[in-house]
């Protein structure tokens, strides 16, 4: 049975997890949801994925596995944490600004709504966001 730091440790792993992760996923809801789109089992309620993120209970080992593939982390990484001191696996990097993410369904639903800018309005948003890259080199 896993100790109460091994939980928190794992929640602290499933957290970083989401943030690298392309879906934006605001909390359990959002977790479980999108859990159980991928889940060919029992789906998991809101109440189960916020246990995962509380470090009150560990995920069952297919779940984990899902969670990994899903996660695009290691499942090892994920379930235990970073391997013994030597081993050259280490924690997950978060992809980097030109390597591209899949394309999730709240991203298509955002380049539709772009696209179904005027012309001047999708101008107005380049230069917003090519804003928010230079403040981001500084």
């Amino acid at each position: 049975m896993p100790t109460p730091q091994e939980k928190a440790d794992f929640s602290e792993r499933l957290k970083f997890s989401m943030t690298r992760s392309p879906e934006r996923m605001r909390g359990a809801t959002d977790l479980a949801n999108k859990f159980n789109l991928r889940f060919q089992g029992e789906p998991v309620s809101a109440q189960t994925a916020h246990k995962w993120l509380t470090g009150r209970s560990i995920p069952t080992v297919d779940k984990l596995e899902l969670l990994a593939e899903w996660l695009k982390v290691d499942l090892h990484w994920l379930h235990y944490g970073p391997p013994p001191s030597g081993s050259s696996q280490t924690t997950p990097k978060p992809l980097a600004r030109d390597e591209k993410y899949p394309a999730s369904e709240e991203t298509l639903e955002l380049a539709s709504k772009i696209e179904a800018l005027s012309p001047h309005h999708r101008y107005l948003l380049e230069e917003l966001i090519d804003q928010f890259y230079g403040a981001m080199k500084r």
